[in-house]
């Protein structure tokens, strides 16, 4: 089954109202002769109204870059998916490594969150991936199979299959390195096995794996040229538009 590309670019806490806007706007245009490639930005949340507005009847979705597993309620400084769906959001995402590393948090919020993105009627881009220590241990399968089964477990098929599963090294997320394409479609590869183990044959089919780990315009194709890596979960090249374009176009040659 052919899976259709899917690049997201995470901003995460860059890109004020202004200047958002203006990054949308060159994207909008140098996107306009694109096809055959699902594309999404995750602003910082202050910015997703500017970007909602300019990026209005252009293809490209937003993603909010967390979430509450509350709808509502006395949470300071926390937003809920129902808010990022009512902002314009199609998808959120959710286990991002620098949550999990800088924030604490665990698979079982990462659970709580994918279950209230469902509920709010958002696409869950779900981040899994291990740490150096763990890799140097020989761990990482077994850490990316914990942090599958627990964030799916009693997840409907056909909910699952709307899931977007972003493999992200945290070893290579904002250092520079990045995981060779035989050690990311290896990892893609683990994440696909899981899906048929765990969900009827169409969810493996076509849930979407994203590399996640300092993408960039020079190791983009190599990497998107694996058959189990359906796309990029994009962060500091996703601030450039025309490193974010490049991304995007060797996507659409995969």
């Amino acid at each position: 089954m052919a899976r259709r590309p899917f690049v997201a670019g995470n901003w995460k806490m860059y890109k004020g109202p202004v200047e958002a806007d203006a990054l949308a706007m060159a994207l909008k245009r140098a996107l306009v002769d694109v096809g055959n490639v699902d594309v999404a930005v995750a602003p910082p949340m202050v910015s997703i109204a500017a970007v909602a507005a300019r990026l209005r009847h252009s293809g490209v979705a937003l993603a909010g870059q967390n979430l509450h597993p509350a709808a509502e309620g006395a949470f300071t400084g926390e937003t809920s998916g129902e808010h990022l769906k009512a902002a314009g959001c199609a998808y959120v995402l959710i286990g991002h490594s620098e949550r999990r590393t800088l924030f604490g948090e665990d698979d079982a919020l990462v659970a709580q969150k994918v279950s209230a993105a469902m509920r709010a009627g958002l696409l869950p881009i779900l981040c899994v991936g291990e740490t150096l220590a763990e890799r140097d241990a020989g761990q990482e399968v077994a850490v990316v199979t914990r942090q599958l089964e627990v964030a799916l477990r009693g997840m409907p098929a056909d909910q699952a299959a709307g899931v977007t599963v972003a493999y992200e090294p945290v070893w290579a997320i904002g250092t520079g390195r990045s995981a060779s394409p035989a050690q990311a479609q290896e990892m893609h590869a683990t994440v696909r096995a899981f899906l048929h183990a765990r969900f009827p044959a169409f969810v493996g089919a076509q849930v979407r794996i994203q590399y996640g780990g300092s993408v960039k315009p020079g190791n983009a194709a190599a990497l998107l040229s694996q058959p189990d890596i359906d796309g990029a979960l994009v962060g500091g090249a996703s601030l450039d538009a025309d490193d974010f374009f490049a991304i995007i176009r060797a996507a659409a040659g995969r």
